[in-house]
């Protein structure tokens, strides 16, 4: 390593020369306390930007060993860290630095969800940011001056106000390591308990608009009540003065394992219910209003989408053999209608591990979801190869311990189903099983139900790792996230609109990564889609997000965010050069 001395040095020789001298700056730097690394230079100033790392030891930082003690803590300590460092450069500002991206500084720090990222690094003997920096040019000159200040001033303060850890911000720091220990404490309990979600008293789950995740302002928004019938406490590990009593106990609605019905009028918070518990696969950030909306983590939404491909998935429990003659047991199409979409995503969700079904009437395909009585009359069973998910539901859960939690709005027929009821009635929540048990008792319903095989749980199918490939062009490969709707994935675009539990672009990066990973890891022994999620889910454990890239422990990762199982494996199966190999399918 040389000194910043150097840095300065370098770009003041390179002053006012082409844009790719600029290349001569990478390497590492130290300062007093810690050093910056230089990893990737920019081709121009309109190119994607430069990534370089601050790192600050230990002994500089100084961050409080328990605030990073356990993985949870770890995570939630670089979430919080990363925020800072995101404000204090946003402080400083984006000078006029040049053209392009000239004098851009960045850093990918999160949302309303805390997730595991590549932004920020804690260890033991360290501290690191990895950051993105529009390095200053004019036309095509190098504006050395600029960089110099830019680097070796506002970078490196930046830096330095955010992670050193100081008496302002140190309980604001321990407040949210310990609010996100909490979210992760209930999630641990939920499945123990017997609880498939929680919503806790006080939450306020509305949205402060369509295009806006912070919650509503307080004067507007309804804040969260249990039902008394299915209040239940838990203990947390840390108070919080926002939720828990002088106790430390925090109160919410528990919902039970089994089969779950959310109805009501329209506009009465139905659809903002259970959009807060599929979110609540993550924990959130104090203040969201959803903090402590915790969902167990193997919650998977499911909703119809049109068009999608599907490639060798086993259909027969929901949709049997079709009027041709086709078998549905290994169905493959690249034009899905409503119905078939909606059950791959089931029979896709269950092979990747899901024992938590959401569904939401609004976006569900409404043939997969009931036949009423009059329809059942004029079409007669054998005409019809869709088994409803109504006549599965229930076997869902008695045989293979799948739960669901369904908004309905239209449909009592799936009273005869439910396990529990609740009622959303001004945004408010109650519980009202027994009351639909009277109505279907007294008014019973005259479709029929039986008459159809053992739903069969899926196998895992194989995919063809040579079907998973990144590769655009010249060999070179191509993996960059669209927003939360897709990744362009080599010369392919994994559409991800209708996967509605991405709560990041980061995350679908990442995705793309795993994908790359799979497909070159699984030349050899072939696993089977199960064991490769298995696989990924060891990398992120023993590595996070880093073990996903090719570029070496001593260099930017990129702007990754680690995902869920299930997204990676919703990405794969709507991948539309994916093969799956013949025979492992069903």
């Amino acid at each position: 390593m040389t000194d910043l001395d150097q840095l300065a040095s370098v770009l003041r020789r390179i002053d006012g020369r082409g844009y790719k001298a600029y290349k001569d700056i990478r390497g590492a730097y130290v300062f007093d306390g810690g050093a910056l690394f230089i990893d990737h230079v920019q081709g121009d100033p309109f190119a994607s930007p430069s990534k370089a790392r601050v790192r600050l030891a230990a002994s500089t930082a100084l961050l409080p060993a328990e605030l990073h003690r356990s993985r949870v803590r770890r995570v939630a300590l670089e979430d919080f860290l990363a925020r800072r460092v995101r404000s204090a450069l946003r402080k400083r500002g984006t000078p006029n630095r040049g053209i392009g991206k000239s004098g851009l500084m960045q850093i990918d720090a999160g949302r309303q969800e805390v997730l595991e990222r590549a932004a920020v690094r804690v260890s033991a003997d360290s501290v690191e940011a990895r950051v993105e920096v529009g390095l200053p040019a004019a036309g095509r000159r190098i504006l050395g001056r600029e960089a110099e200040s830019m680097l070796s001033r506002d970078l490196l303060d930046s830096v330095r106000e955010a992670l050193v850890w100081r008496p302002e911000f140190a309980e604001e720091g321990a407040a949210f390591v310990c609010c996100v220990e909490n979210q992760e404490f209930i999630r641990g309990e939920l499945a123990r308990r017997g609880l498939t979600a929680f919503v806790a008293d006080g939450s306020v789950l509305p949205r402060a608009s369509g295009v806006s995740d912070r919650p509503m302002a307080a004067e507007e928004a309804v804040g969260f009540r249990s039902p008394e019938t299915m209040r239940v406490e838990f203990e947390l590990p840390n108070p919080d003065s926002r939720y828990t009593g002088e106790d430390g106990s925090i109160t919410g609605m528990g919902i039970p394992e089994g089969v779950t019905l959310v109805v009501g009028g329209g506009y009465h918070g139905k659809s903002t219910l259970l959009r807060a518990i599929e979110f609540g696969v993550y924990p959130h950030i104090p203040g969201d209003g959803r903090e402590y909306v915790v969902a167990r983590g193997d919650a998977v939404k499911i909703r119809a989408e049109d068009r999608r491909r599907i490639e060798k998935v086993d259909l027969s429990s929901l949709i049997g053999e079709l009027p041709n003659g086709r078998s549905t047991v290994d169905f493959s199409t690249d034009e899905a209608s409503g119905s078939t979409s909606q059950a791959a995503a089931i029979l896709e969700a269950l092979e990747a591990g899901s024992r938590l079904l959401l569904v939401d009437e609004d976006t569900a395909a409404t043939n997969l979801m009931v036949r009423d009585a009059r329809m059942q009359r004029l079409v007669d069973r054998e005409s019809e190869p869709i088994t409803p998910l109504l006549d599965r539901i229930r076997e869902l859960y008695e045989r293979e311990g799948v739960s669901a939690i369904l908004v309905m709005g239209g449909c009592g027929d799936y009273f005869d189903v439910a396990d529990t009821v609740i009622r959303m009635r001004d945004y408010r929540p109650e519980e009202v099983t027994g009351e639909a048990r009277e109505i279907a008792r007294t008014l019973p319903s005259q479709r029929g139900f039986g008459g159809v095989e053992p739903f069969r749980l899926p196998t895992g199918r194989v995919p063809d790792p040579r079907s998973i490939n990144p590769l655009k062009g010249r060999g070179k490969v191509k993996i960059e996230a669209e927003g939360v709707d897709g990744i362009r994935f080599g010369g392919d675009t994994i559409d991800m609109r209708a996967v509605e539990q991405v709560a990041d672009p980061s995350q679908l990066r990442a995705i793309g990564h795993s994908l790359h990973k799979a497909g070159r890891e699984m030349a050899d022994d072939r696993p089977d889609l199960p064991q490769l999620l298995d696989r990924l889910e060891e990398l992120l454990e023993e590595e996070s997000v880093d073990g996903l890239t090719s570029f070496g422990p001593e260099a930017h990762p990129g702007n990754l965010a680690r995902p869920r199982r299930y997204e990676i494996a919703a990405a794969l199966n709507r991948l539309r050069s994916l093969k799956i190999a013949d025979g492992d399918a069903g």
